[in-house]
C-alpha cells in the first residue's frame, strides 16, 4: 500500500571515492563542468516473461498476499472491484507520467484482463493525484507513493486520514481509491510508484518477501509489473471469485482458477518457500528504513544475515540480507562489505529468476574491479546484466551500468568506444535519475571510481 523512499542508493563507490547517500538519487554537489546531455532515452514495450510457478505455490502466495496487510494485520474478507474500472490523472502530472500511465493500463487490460480504462473528468474508481514529494511526507514522512480507499483527493484524504473508511480492514469492497504519486521525482521513480500503487488499488494489499519475481516485495527489485503480478492480477479478477469472501472460500476456489489460467503449473513441483519470520521483516525495515542510525542500521542488516542463517535459507533472502549488509558496511568497512556483495551473487547465481537482483550486485563488484584498476575483469561482470536491466526496464540501473562500463574501457585503453558508451548512458540516466544536476553528479560519481582520474580534483 505504501511505496517507501530507498535507504540505499543504486550505486555507492568505495569509502575512498565517495560517502554513502541516503536516496537513489546523487548528491546535488558537483565540481565538474556542465556536461551537455542527450535526449532522455524511454522504453518502448514492456516484455514480460510468462511466469514459471506452481499452482499449489501460487495459491498459497494469492491468499497470503490478499488476506494480510504489511503490517501483518490480518484482512476478514476478500475485495476487489466489481464491474468496469475507470482511472482519472489529476494534479501537476508531467506528460511522462500520462504516457506510462496509459502503456501501463493497456498491458492490464492485454495480461490482466481488467475491464480498466482512463477518463478526463467526473469521479473515476481510481484518482491518481500528482503532488510534491514534500505534501506527500507532510502525511507519511517515509513514503514515497501511497494508495487510500474511500478518497479521491489529498485533501480529502487528510480530513478522513483517522476515519473508519479509510481503513482496508474495515473494507467491504472497492469502489473508490486515491493513489499519490510524486511530481517531482525523476521520471522512473514516477512509473515505479504507478506500478507498485495501481496493482494494489486492483488486488492485492500485502508484501511478500518470498516473492522473488514480484513487485509485491518489499524489496523494490522488480519495479515494473511482471508476468507474475499479472497472472494474480488476472486471478483477483477471475469470475469465480466474490467481494466479501472468506479466505477459506477463495481457498477452495482458487485450484480449478488457477488450473484454467496457468495450464502448466498444474505440473510444476511446488517450492513451498518457508513463511518470512517477523523478525527478519523487522530487522530489514530497520536496516533499510528511516530513523536508524548508521550503526543501528548496520545492527538490524546484521540481524538479518544471523537469522537468514539460522533459518536455513539459501534463497533470495539470504541473497538480499548480505547485500544490505554489505551496502551498509561499505563506507567503514570496504573488504567486508565486498564478502557480504560475493556472498549475495554466489546465493543469487543459486536461484532461477534472480538475474535483476544479480544485476544489482554486479554493479557493485563492478566499482571495486575499476577502483583496483581491473578494466577486463569490470567488463566482465558488467556485460551479462546489459540486456537484463534493459528488459526490466530499469533505467537507473542500465545507465549506471553502462557508466561503469565506460570506466571499464578506458581502464583498456579504449577511450573511442569509452565516450560512445557514456553518451549513451547519459540518455538512459536522464530518466532514472531525473535532473540534470542528478545525472552529471552520477556521472562524476562513477569517474571518481578509477585509478585514472583519482588525484585529479574528482575524489
Amino acid at each position: 500500500m505504501i511505496r517507501f523512499l530507498a535507504a540505499l542508493p543504486l550505486c555507492i563507490g568505495l569509502s575512498a571515492c565517495m560517502a554513502t547517500a541516503p536516496l537513489e538519487q546523487p548528491s546535488r554537489a558537483s565540481t565538474e563542468p556542465a556536461t551537455i546531455l542527450p535526449p532522455m532515452k524511454t522504453f518502448t514495450a514492456s516484455r514480460a516473461s510468462v511466469p514459471q510457478v506452481s499452482n499449489t505455490d501460487l495459491a498459497r502466495d494469492i491468499l497470503d498476499l490478499a488476506f494480510q496487510l504489511e503490517s501483518g494485520r490480518q484482512l476478514p474478507r476478500f475485495t476487489r472491484f466489481e464491474g468496469p474500472i475507470t482511472l482519472r490523472l489529476t494534479g501537476q502530472a508531467p506528460i511522462s507520467l500520462s504516457l506510462e500511465l496509459d502503456a501501463l493500463t493497456d498491458r492490464l487490460r492485454r495480461e490482466a484482463g481488467i475491464n480498466i480504462r482512463r477518463v478526463q473528468s467526473g469521479q473515476a474508481s481510481i484518482t491518481i493525484e500528482a503532488v510534491s514529494h514534500a505534501k506527500i511526507r507532510r502525511h507519511l514522512p517515509s513514503a514515497a507513493c501511497f494508495v487510500v480507499p474511500n478518497v479521491s483527493s489529498l485533501a480529502e484524504y487528510s480530513k478522513a486520514r483517522r476515519a473508519p473508511r479509510t481503513d482496508w480492514t474495515q473494507l467491504q469492497n472497492r469502489e473508490r481509491l486515491a493513489i499519490f504519486v510524486p511530481s517531482d521525482a525523476p521520471p522512473q521513480e514516477m512509473r515505479d510508484c504507478l506500478h507498485e500503487e495501481l496493482a494494489q488499488a486492483l488486488g492485492p494489499l500485502n508484501d511478500l518477501y518470498r516473492l522473488s519475481d514480484s513487485v509485491f516485495n518489499d524489496d523494490n527489485v522488480h519495479t515494473v509489473l511482471t508476468g507474475y503480478d499479472m497472472l494474480v492480477l488476472r486471478a483477483f479478477y477471475a469470475p469465480e471469485l466474490q467481494n466479501g469472501m472468506s479466505r477459506a472460500q477463495v481457498a477452495e476456489r482458487l485450484p480449478a482458477v488457477l488450473a484454467r489460467l496457468n495450464p502448466a503449473g498444474a505440473n510444476r513441483s511446488p517450492e513451498y518457500l518457508r513463511t518470512t519470520p517477523r523478525s527478519w521483516i523487522e530487522a530489514i525495515q530497520t536496516a533499510l528504513g528511516p530513523g536508524a542510525s548508521a550503526a543501528g542500521r548496520r545492527s538490524a542488516a546484521q540481524k538479518a544475515v544471523n537469522i537468514a542463517r539460522s533459518e536455513g535459507w539459501t534463497d533470495h533472502r539470504r541473497a538480499f540480507s548480505h547485500y544490505a549488509l554489505g551496502r551498509l558496511t561499505q563506507s567503514q568497512d570496504p573488504d567486508v562489505a565486498l564478502s557480504h556483495f560475493l556472498a549475495a551473487q554466489r546465493y543469487y547465481s543459486q536461484r532461477p529468476g534472480t538475474q535483476l537482483h544479480s544485476a544489482q550486485v554486479a554493479q557493485q563488484l563492478a566499482a571495486y574491479a575499476i577502483h583496483e584498476g581491473r578494466g577486463q575483469a569490470a567488463l566482465d561482470i558488467i556485460d551479462p546484466y546489459l540486456d537484463v536491466a534493459k528488459r526490466h526496464e530499469n533505467a537507473a540501473l542500465l545507465s549506471t551500468l553502462m557508466l561503469l562500463r565506460a570506466e571499464a574501457l578506458d581502464l583498456l585503453g579504449r577511450g573511442t568506444e569509452a565516450r560512445l558508451v557514456r553518451l549513451d548512458s547519459l540518455g538512459w540516466a536522464r530518466y532514472g535519475f531525473g535532473a540534470d544536476w542528478a545525472v552529471r553528479a552520477k556521472l562524476q560519481e562513477i569517474t571518481a571510481l578509477s585509478p585514472l582520474k583519482r588525484g585529479n580534483g574528482r575524489t
